[in-house]
């Protein structure tokens, strides 16, 4: 069932797998995108698929950092506005933001691998706006089930954006980038030469 998180034994497991699970569901959003299209803001809102991978890259090495308690402050420069967080720079290209999104997954993946107890305490930064004030420590299972509420609530957003831009879908994407055998989805193919040129690997 590809199209589906694997089964788990327990909660680590769980929690890992399915943060996987939608980690793949946002990158298969860029599949066949060229830098313009990984640009586009086609929804009604300013977000693209190439920014919203770029924030969930710094979304995971945040909340990594507060584990390891090696950072308090956001992921931006100084020069960088709340919504440079979501879209991508003159620099920065599709492959760059998709490369950095895979570092950090198997960032955050080798760090929780090396915790025994997901109850291990991480503690609430000060002087952050939103977050609470009377709440002085979360746990990492608290972080992972974060990660996956986050991870998901973008990958939706990219859904419409991806939708909105050539009318792709989750399956047939899936069964494009991973080469599905006999998929039950038609898998997604460019509707005309130019689309996808330029596409960075998802995997």
């Amino acid at each position: 069932m590809p199209g589906f998180a694997p089964p788990v034994a327990d909660e680590r497991t769980a929690l890992t797998a399915y943060l996987a699970h939608q980690r793949r569901a946002l990158r298969v959003t860029a599949h066949g995108l060229t830098e313009e299209q990984a640009r586009t803001a086609a929804s009604a809102s300013e977000l693209s698929i190439g920014g919203l991978i770029k924030h969930a890259a710094r979304c995971e090495n945040f909340w990594t950092d507060l584990i390891l308690q090696q950072r308090r402050g956001p992921q931006r420069t100084a020069d960088e506005s709340d919504a440079d967080e979501f879209r991508l720079a003159p620099h920065e290209s599709l492959a760059d933001v998709l490369a950095a999104y895979a570092e950090a997954a198997e960032r955050t993946d080798a760090v929780i691998a090396g915790i025994a107890d997901l109850g291990q305490a991480v503690p609430v930064p000060r002087g952050l706006p939103w977050f609470p004030e009377e709440v002085g420590e979360w746990s990492v299972r608290w972080v992972l089930l974060h990660l996956i509420e986050e991870t998901a609530r973008h990958g939706g957003h990219a859904d419409v954006i991806r939708e909105s831009i050539d009318g792709a879908t989750l399956y047939p994407l899936l069964a494009a980038a991973e080469a599905w055998p006999d998929p039950w989805f038609e898998a997604w193919a460019p509707a005309s030469p130019g689309v996808g040129r330029q596409q960075a690997p998802v995997d």
